[in-house]
């Protein structure tokens, strides 16, 4: 059984996010709870909001426990880059991109 959760629109880039999913895929879902709590990165607060809502699902939901649970994958995607305009010297033009993702994680029970 696949219990799926999704964040949409993440304020931080995809390459960003990245760095830190690739730290938890794989794991007990207890453990890499505990591996973002303590990760020095920005990404890892919406991801480990992200986990925790999946693992709180999985238990109310399904009624599973969750220390039979497991990161099965785990996936951040480009979502829209907002664009923002800055005007630099001698009349020229400095674009900003603020770019955003997508997060999408799979939890599954071992048997």
């Amino acid at each position: 059984m696949d219990i799926r959760a999704s964040l949409q629109n993440c304020t931080y880039s995809a390459q960003k996010v990245r760095l830190v999913i690739d730290l938890v895929r794989g794991k007990a879902a207890v453990e890499a709870l505990n591996v973002l709590k303590f990760t020095n990165k920005g990404a890892a607060k919406p991801v480990h909001k992200l986990l925790a809502s999946a693992v709180a699902n999985a238990e109310e939901n399904f009624g599973l426990s969750r220390e039979n649970l497991y990161v099965h994958t785990i996936t951040a995607d480009e979502a829209p880059t907002r664009k923002w305009r800055r005007f630099g010297a001698r009349g020229r033009f400095k674009p900003l991109l603020r770019r955003s993702s997508h997060i999408t994680v799979v939890l599954r029970d071992r048997e």
